[in-house]
C-alpha cells in the first residue's frame, strides 16, 4: 500500500496539478459553471411541462388552457436552445480575463465568429439545431481560438492607437477593431474552405467527425468507470477531482443530458431517451452525500462506530451531508490520505456506477432527463432527475444500502487500528 501511494504521489499528483491549473481547461470549467444556473432553470421548466402526473397535467390544462406550456417552453428555449451561444460567451470571457485582455470585447467577437460558422438554410434563416447542444464542440473551439488570436494580434501591436485624451472606453473599442476584423476574416475563410472542399459547414464537419463518436464513447459503462475511478483517486490525495476533470467531463456529458431533455420535452418517455451516462447520472445515483457516496459512510459510522472521534465527526457532518456537502468528512475524519478508507472510497462509486448503469440500461429505472442543483438531497433528486418517477429514489436507496455494507468492515478496521495505536501510546507512557 505504501509503495503504491508513493508511486501515485510521484507520478499522478504533479500531472493532476498541472491539468487543474491549465489555463484553457480552467476557462472551460469556469465557463460551464457560469451558465449552470440558467441550465438548471431551463431544466425545471422542461420538467414541469412534462411531469408525468396525470392529475397535475389535467389541473394545469383546465386552469390555463391549451397554452399553459408556453411559459416553460419559452424558458427552455432561452437556455437549452442557445447553450452554444452561452458557452461561447462565458468561456471566451473567462479565458480573455485570464490573459488580462478586454473580456467583453473578446466575448462579443467570439459570438460573431460563431455566427459566421453557423449553417444557414436555403431560406436564409438560422435554425436552433446548431445553437443547442449539437453545436457545443464548435462553440468550445471558437471560445478558445478567438481569445488566442486576439491576444496574438494585440501583442503584435496590430491595433489602432488613440491619443491619451480619448476616453478609455473608446480606446478599448478602437484597440479591438483590427484584431476583430482579422479574426472575422479568418473564420469566414474557414467556412468558405469547408464549403468549397467538403460541401459541409464547420458544425456538420465537427459533429460527424468528432462530437458524435465521442457521444457514443462517453455513453459506455467503461468510460463511466474511468471517470468514477479517476475523480475519487484524485480526491483521495486532496485534489479536487471534480474540478480537475470537469473541463473534460462537461463537454462530453452536458450534451447528452441536453439531448435527453430535448426528447423528453418532445413527449418521449424517460425510459426511451437515448443516453444513460450523463452528469446527473453521477450526481444522483453515485455521489450521494458528496464525492465517495459519503452519506453511506456517515450512516455506517452512526450505526457501528465506537470511537469518539468518528462519532463526533459523523454527527457534525450530518446536516451538510444531506445536501451533498462532505468536506467535513473528507478532511475531518479524514478520508484524504487515509489508507484504511482508500479502497471503499474508490470501490463504492465504481460498484454504484455499474449497478446504476445496469438498472437504467435494462429499463428498471428511467434515464436522467433533468439537471438539478448539486445540493438537492437524495431521494428528492432521484425522483426529479428521472422525470418524476419514484423508481429513481428507490435506486438511490438501494445504492445507499450497498454502499453502507461495503463501508462497514473498513470502518471497523480503521477504528481497530486507531484504538491499537492509543493502547500502545498509553502503554509507552506507563
Amino acid at each position: 500500500m505504501n509503495k503504491l501511494m508513493e508511486i501515485l504521489e510521484k507520478r499522478l499528483l504533479p500531472l493532476a496539478a498541472r491539468i487543474g491549473s491549465q489555463r484553457h481547461l480552467t476557462a472551460i470549467r469556469d465557463g460551464f459553471v457560469a451558465i449552470m444556473p440558467i441550465m438548471i432553470i431551463g431544466s425545471f421548466a422542461i420538467l414541469i411541462n412534462n411531469l408525468p402526473i396525470e392529475s397535475f397535467q389535467r389541473i394545469m390544462l383546465t386552469s390555463f388552457g391549451e397554452q399553459w406550456k408556453v411559459i416553460g417552453t419559452a424558458i427552455s428555449n432561452s437556455s437549452y436552445a442557445v447553450v452554444s451561444l452561452l458557452i461561447t460567451f462565458s468561456i471566451s470571457y473567462k479565458l480573455a480575463r485570464s490573459y488580462k485582455l478586454d473580456g467583453l470585447s473578446v466575448a462579443l467577437i467570439s459570438i460573431c465568429s460563431l455566427f459566421i460558422l453557423l449553417p444557414i438554410t436555403d431560406t436564409r434563416t438560422l435554425t436552433l439545431d446548431w445553437t443547442s447542444s449539437q453545436g457545443l464542440f464548435v462553440a468550445i473551439l471558437t471560445s478558445i481560438l478567438v481569445p488566442e488570436l486576439f491576444r496574438y494580434f494585440i501583442r503584435s501591436k496590430w491595433t489602432i492607437s488613440m491619443p491619451e485624451s480619448v476616453p478609455e472606453g473608446v480606446q478599448r473599442s478602437f484597440r479591438a477593431l483590427v484584431p476583430a476584423l482579422l479574426i472575422l476574416l479568418i473564420f469566414s475563410s474557414l467556412k468558405a474552405v469547408l464549403l468549397f472542399f467538403f460541401n459541409q459547414s464547420v458544425h456538420q464537419f465537427i459533429y460527424s467527425i468528432i462530437q458524435l463518436p465521442l457521444h457514443e464513447l462517453s455513453n459506455t459503462l467503461f468510460s463511466a468507470l474511468i471517470v468514477a475511478f479517476m475523480s475519487h483517486l484524485l480526491w483521495f490525495f486532496g485534489l479536487h477531482g471534480s474540478n480537475i476533470l470537469s473541463p473534460i467531463i462537461e463537454p462530453l456529458y452536458l450534451p447528452l443530458i441536453l439531448e435527453n431533455q430535448s426528447f423528453f420535452h418532445q413527449g418521449m418517455s424517460a425510459f426511451d431517451v437515448p443516453y444513460i451516462i450523463t452528469k446527473p447520472f453521477f450526481d444522483t445515483f453515485v455521489y450521494m452525500g458528496g464525492i465517495g457516496t459519503t452519506l453511506a459512510l456517515l450512516i455506517a459510522i452512526l450505526l457501528i462506530a465506537k470511537t469518539r472521534h468518528y462519532r463526533s465527526i459523523g454527527k457534525l457532518s450530518a446536516p451538510a451531508a444531506v445536501f451533498n456537502i462532505n468536506e467535513p468528512m473528507l478532511f475531518g475524519l479524514p478520508i484524504v490520505l487515509n489508507p484504511f478508507l482508500l479502497i471503499p472510497f474508490v470501490l463504492v462509486p465504481i460498484i454504484l456506477t455499474m449497478i446504476s448503469y445496469w438498472a437504467l440500461s435494462l429499463g428498471i429505472v428511467p434515464k436522467t432527463v433533468a439537471i438539478l442543483p448539486w445540493t438537492t438531497p437524495p431521494f428528492i433528486s432521484g425522483y426529479l432527475v428521472t422525470g418524476g418517477d419514484i423508481r429513481g429514489a428507490f435506486l438511490q436507496a438501494f445504492n445507499l444500502v450497498i454502499a453502507i455494507i461495503i463501508y462497514i468492515p473498513f470502518i471497523l478496521l480503521s477504528e481497530k487500528s486507531v484504538m491499537s495505536k492509543h493502547f500502545l501510546l498509553n502503554l509507552h507512557r506507563q
